[in-house]
C-alpha cells in the first residue's frame, strides 16, 4: 500500500475509529498490568482514570506512530501542555489532536 493510500484511508476513518484504535492501545498496555476490565471513552482521564506512567505514555506514543506513521507525535503534542493540562488530559483531547494531525498530513 502506498503512503499516498495510507494517508487517505487513516484520515477517512473519523474520530470514532481514531478512539477505537487508541482504545484498543489503551486496553493493551493496561492488560500488562492485569487490568482488563476497564472501559476507555472519549472522557477518560490517562491520570486519574487510567493512572498511566510516563513509560506507558511512551509506549502509547510507539502504538501511535506504528499506526499512523510520523504525522502524529504524542511527545511534540504533550510538550505543548501545561502542567494542569497534562494532569487532566483526556483521550478525546488526543483523538482529536490525532484527528486533526491526519487531516493536516492529507491536506499537506
Amino acid at each position: 500500500m502506498t503512503t499516498e493510500m495510507t494517508n487517505s484511508y487513516t484520515t477517512e476513518q473519523g474520530s470514532e475509529t481514531v478512539l477505537a484504535d487508541i482504545a484498543a492501545m489503551l486496553v493493551s498496555i493496561l492488560d500488562e498490568y492485569g487490568i482488563d476490565d476497564i472501559a476507555v471513552d472519549r472522557d477518560t482521564r490517562f491520570h486519574d482514570d487510567l493512572e498511566l506512567e510516563s513509560v506507558d505514555l511512551v509506549t502509547l506514543a510507539g502504538l501511535l506512530q506504528e499506526r499512523y506513521g510520523e504525522r502524529v507525535n504524542l511527545a511534540e503534542f504533550i510538550a505543548d501542555l501545561g502542567l494542569e493540562e497534562i494532569i487532566e488530559l483526556t483521550v478525546g483531547r488526543l483523538v482529536d489532536h490525532v484527528t486533526d494531525a491526519l487531516s493536516v498530513a492529507e491536506v499537506s
